[in-house]
């Protein structure tokens, strides 16, 4: 059996059960199994360019010492600390979820938008799409101005999610939307049955994407 590593490059352990939650309920496929683990050391959340540059060496050392249980690594944080490092360090295949989301979106020809943390990581996910020439499609972001934290256990979370929601979908006429956090992860499927339009939670769709390549 194929095996699939999803790194949580936080502390908050919150998150990544919220994660792996996520899917569970979305029937994973039974020839590649999935772990989820939490980076011991790392910051409560990555949420400034200070977390990202900390936590990138810990992210490669994790991916070191694992390479030999897993076939495929999940860098579990939209910021992809660490991804470039890694998959010019590495030969296994290593996924960024921000990478791979606006790839999927992309592939589809659906322009997106995003809903990220707070406004002080915009630009930074601006000039990260940029760098990879994959804006085409990319209409623009609104912020929830909330921590990682808040992202996963604030009950008010999921209605700051559908204002900010609406207001891309009305103002930008976005197609999907992107959920700038793995912290976002479980209100997916309601925010998407609320909103109507296409919901993607990147980690999910970046284990998809995993599982499609090692099994095709």
């Amino acid at each position: 059996m194929h095996k699939i590593l999803v790194i949580n490059p936080n502390s908050n352990v919150l998150v990544t059960e919220k994660m792996q939650d996520s899917f569970d309920n979305h029937s994973p496929n039974g020839s590649v199994g999935v772990d989820f683990i939490t980076l011991s050391g790392a910051p409560f959340g990555i949420e400034t360019d200070a977390d990202i540059k900390f936590v990138e060496p810990l992210i490669i050392n994790k991916i070191s010492d694992e390479l030999g249980e897993y076939d495929a690594f999940v860098i579990a944080c939209y910021s992809d600390p660490g991804l470039n490092e890694a998959t010019q360090t590495f030969k296994k295949p290593i996924y960024g979820i921000h990478e791979t989301s606006v790839k999927f979106c992309t592939k589809l020809r659906h322009n997106f938008g995003v809903i990220a943390l707070g406004d002080e990581s915009i630009q930074r996910h601006i000039n990260y799409i940029k760098g990879l020439n994959l804006e085409s499609y990319y209409i623009g972001e609104n912020a929830l101005n909330i921590s990682v934290n808040e992202a996963v256990s604030d009950k008010s979370t999921f209605s700051k999610i559908i204002i900010s929601g609406r207001d891309l979908i009305e103002k930008q006429r976005v197609e999907m939307i992107i959920l700038g956090c793995a912290g976002l992860a479980k209100h997916r499927a309601a925010v998407e049955r609320e909103l109507g339009v296409k919901v993607i939670d990147p980690v999910q769709t970046s284990v998809e994407v995993a599982v499609d390549n090692l099994i095709n």
